[in-house]
């Protein structure tokens, strides 16, 4: 089999235009699903009528919280996707948002790819916090209190600082994984990586070489993110050998 990757090389803005709208994509799902990841944890960590945030935590929520997690977790981030994106943004429902960034992401598929995907972080993600907030020692929030600080003093200095640490690996390993799982938006037209390597084999009438191009984009994507996170590991645990 003969490969001709010289071909390629004029469909390379299809491939850069991919990698940003992939990157774009991933780096906001990260930070939206985290804070969404963080809400439901201390919903799911607090007791009912003493939450930490507001008074407004109730039993209601904490079902509607773990209903999402559960739905979320046991269903395909494909069928999210397409959902979040014919039924969501429905015109009866949410209008499509009608912006452009960079002359070729567009609102109106940009926005429902990250709502789909944001929620779909968050629900692993919350497991991931709640378990990092869980394992802190219990013995630092009595002490706490015998200082006089209130519950939510003591998450904001004390808890959430531990609990970030530990799961800081879990959370960057997150970012690597929706790199990935990014390229399940192209089933709606999303300009991403995978759908604009779709459309080179499609132009060139070549199946192999736009495939292991983008292979080799994703994996540039993926491995020195993952070293940036080894690299930050090695540093955290320096500093707890100290």
């Amino acid at each position: 089999m003969v490969l001709h990757f010289e071909k390629m090389l004029q469909y390379a803005p299809y491939f850069q235009r991919g990698m940003l709208y992939t990157i774009l994509l991933s780096a906001c799902t990260v930070a939206i699903g985290f804070v969404l990841a963080l809400a439901v944890a201390l919903i799911r960590i607090s007791k009912p009528g003493k939450s930490l945030l507001s008074r407004g935590c109730n039993k209601a929520l904490h079902f509607i919280t773990g209903l999402y997690i559960e739905v979320v977790r046991g269903t395909p981030m494909l069928v999210q996707v397409m959902i979040v994106y014919y039924v969501l943004f429905h015109p009866k429902l949410l209008p499509k948002p009608q912006f452009t960034l960079f002359g070729f992401i567009t609102g109106d598929l940009f926005v429902p790819a990250l709502v789909a995907i944001s929620l779909n972080s968050g629900a692993y993600v919350a497991e991931i916090v709640r378990a990092g907030i869980q394992g802190v020692d219990y013995g630092q929030t009595e002490a706490c209190r015998s200082l006089g600080m209130t519950k939510l003093q003591n998450m904001r200095y004390i808890v959430l600082p531990q609990a970030i640490k530990n799961i800081l690996p879990a959370i960057a390993n997150e970012f690597v994984t929706i790199i990935k799982e990014s390229s399940v938006c192209s089933v709606i037209g999303v300009q991403e990586l995978m759908k604009n390597t779709q459309q080179v084999q499609g132009a060139s009438f070549l199946p192999a070489e736009p495939l292991l191009i983008a292979a080799a984009l994703y994996l540039c994507m993926t491995v020195p993110t993952s070293k940036i996170i080894a690299y930050f590991e090695r540093r955290m645990r320096r500093g707890d050998q100290r």
